[in-house]
């Protein structure tokens, strides 16, 4: 499946009764929600001695995944677009692939640019 086939498929279960405000907020709030529970589930296996439960771990990403592709619907973002930009980002800014050196002298970080990706 592909990125946009799986957007659409995902916007079935869109909520369509309300505002694009409203949608811009439950599904940051959403994202940020489940970006957590990913979050639970690393830091009760690294912290707690848990195994990571892989099934968990996919359901808990699929649903991060799901908020993505709606927050990026509700503003008209197809997921290849943000895909592709996000990819020519990163070859942009490490050519060779990710290295120390390259991170730590990122032209962003001479700017004053805090971004961390």
């Amino acid at each position: 499946m592909d990125l946009n086939e799986y957007q659409e498929l995902a916007g079935r279960t869109h909520n369509k009764g309300i505002s694009q405000p409203e949608a811009l907020a439950n599904y940051a709030l959403g994202l940020t929600g489940e970006a957590g529970e990913v979050a639970d589930q690393i830091k009760k296996h690294v912290f707690h001695g848990h195994e990571l439960d892989q099934e968990e771990l996919k359901k808990e990403l699929g649903d991060v995944l799901w908020y993505i592709a709606n927050l990026a619907a509700v503003n008209s973002i197809e997921l290849s677009e943000v895909a592709e930009m996000n990819i020519n980002k990163l070859k942009k800014r490490y050519p060779e692939g990710f290295n120390q050196a390259d991170s730590i002298n990122r032209i962003e970080n001479q700017k004053g640019d805090d971004k961390n990706v």
